[in-house]
């Protein structure tokens, strides 16, 4: 629908649509203020103390709720489930509604003159959360000095300021910490594989903080390398053959060194009704495909290379096959196939994978206890937190179909999880009221 239609007066000039956009940025502004002030008032409806008056044995167990520390020195704890709750309510992943609440709580209690400053409609709310963010760190005294001389400058404080007067508090207010942190960077040197962020036709991305002397050698090694390629013949790009020279010096190093094999390479080629290959595969341990035609590049490499990685082709899986056991413990199989079937923990937002190596529990969804079966329909991947969410803070959960999940929160908001991620559903109808025939 065009925006004309949905307006009482149309936009005939441009002044009329700078005049409309700037009331929706005013309106946008103070709606994001209400939203920070609604959630530190969540987070003191939720305080650590509530959890003392309701103790239970899986509290002090361990396995219950918990106080969770979000903002710096001086900003009060909250309930770990009441994060969790909040995160879901929004939209949010957990790790970005914490982080949202822990903006919201630095502002109100660590940085009050920015506080003021974002209530009274004088600083947006998102570059007040960019600078809370920066203070989380920090000692008490430490964020009301960033807070002082940052308050009447915070509209237009630019970023290399901001810098200085950050390490200016930490060194001032907190000097083992800056001391720490000198170090911490003099050891910050890396190279970083995206190895988990795998694109369908079979590419990470790569990037590192090197020595200047070491990257001046990588350069030079990588430069002769993709020289050598394009005598050989290769007509890749320049920037193709020192990808490509990278891996050959890595494969080359690999084969001077004693007892180092090869980093195996796990697939999942899965099959179509008619019995053909799918034309994607997925790679074990990563969130994406490749293009199954990708495996002969690999599978000739590996064949003529003894230092190449090593492919293991699993079984075919059926995804929609039901495997059911009686036993309460969940087999390898089953969970296999209720994680290639899912991808990640099926919790509202979470994006958590569900690949063998990371923190996540296969699931009954109705529990085996109250005779929820060991079979496919009723098996799903939790990561340990949102399990932890579920078993103890309220949550309840059905699954209508295989890999279908609905959610019911303890404030009775509901979500659907799907393969087409999370859909909130708003609060839960109320049940119908009972008729009542007529009084004669």
């Amino acid at each position: 629908m065009a925006l004309t239609a949905t307006l009482e007066h149309p936009l005939d000039t441009p002044a009329d649509v700078l005049s409309l956009a700037r009331a929706k940025q005013r309106a946008a502004n103070a709606a994001e203020a209400e939203l920070l002030e609604a959630a530190v008032q969540w987070c003191v409806l939720h305080p650590a103390e509530s959890l003392d008056e309701a103790a239970t044995w899986s509290v002090f167990r361990g396995f219950g709720d918990k106080p969770v520390c979000l903002a710096g020195e001086g900003a009060p704890f909250v309930t770990e489930f009441a994060v969790v709750e909040f995160a879901a309510g929004l939209g949010k992943s957990e790790d970005a509604g914490r982080a949202y609440l822990a903006e919201a709580l630095e502002l109100r209690y660590r940085l009050p003159k920015l506080w003021a400053k974002v209530t009274d409609l004088d600083l947006p709310a998102w570059k007040a959360r960019s600078l809370a963010r920066r203070t989380l760190h920090l000692p008490k005294k430490g964020a009301a000095f960033v807070d002082t001389h940052v308050a009447p400058v915070a509209s237009t404080i630019g970023p290399a300021a901001l810098e200085r007067l950050l390490e200016e508090a930490l060194v001032r207010f907190d000097p083992d910490e800056a001391q720490r942190v000198a170090t911490e960077r003099a050891e910050a040197r890396h190279v970083t594989i995206q190895s988990r962020q795998v694109s369908f036709d079979g590419h990470v991305d790569v990037w590192a903080t090197l020595d200047l002397a070491d990257a001046l050698d990588l350069d030079d090694a990588l430069t002769k390398g993709a020289a050598r390629l394009e005598a050989l013949g290769c007509t890749d790009t320049l920037d193709a053959r020192r990808s490509v020279a990278l891996g050959d010096m890595a494969r080359r190093q690999m084969s001077l060194e004693f007892d180092t094999d090869p980093k195996p390479l796990v697939v999942h080629v899965h099959q179509r009704p008619d019995g053909t290959l799918d034309d994607i595969t997925r790679v074990e341990n990563t969130r994406g495909f490749v293009l199954t035609s990708q495996l002969a590049d690999w599978c000739t490499r590996a064949a003529r290379s003894t230092t190449a990685n090593t492919i293991t082709v699993k079984p075919v899986i059926d995804l929609n096959a039901r495997i059911h056991v009686e036993a309460y413990e969940v087999p390898d199989r089953l969970s296999t196939q209720t994680r290639l079937r899912d991808h990640h923990c099926v919790f509202p937002w979470c994006t958590r994978p569900a690949h063998a190596t990371s923190r996540i529990d296969d699931d009954h969804v109705i529990p085996h206890a109250r005779g929820g079966p060991t079979a496919t329909e009723n098996i799903a991947p939790l990561c340990r937190r949102h399990h932890r969410a579920k078993t103890h803070a309220g949550w309840s959960q059905q699954s209508p179909s295989p890999g279908t999940f609905q959610w019911r929160s303890p404030t009775g908001l509901t979500y659907r999880v799907d393969h087409h991620g999370t859909h909130d559903l708003g609060p839960e109808p109320p049940p119908p009221q009972p008729h009542e025939a007529p009084v004669p």
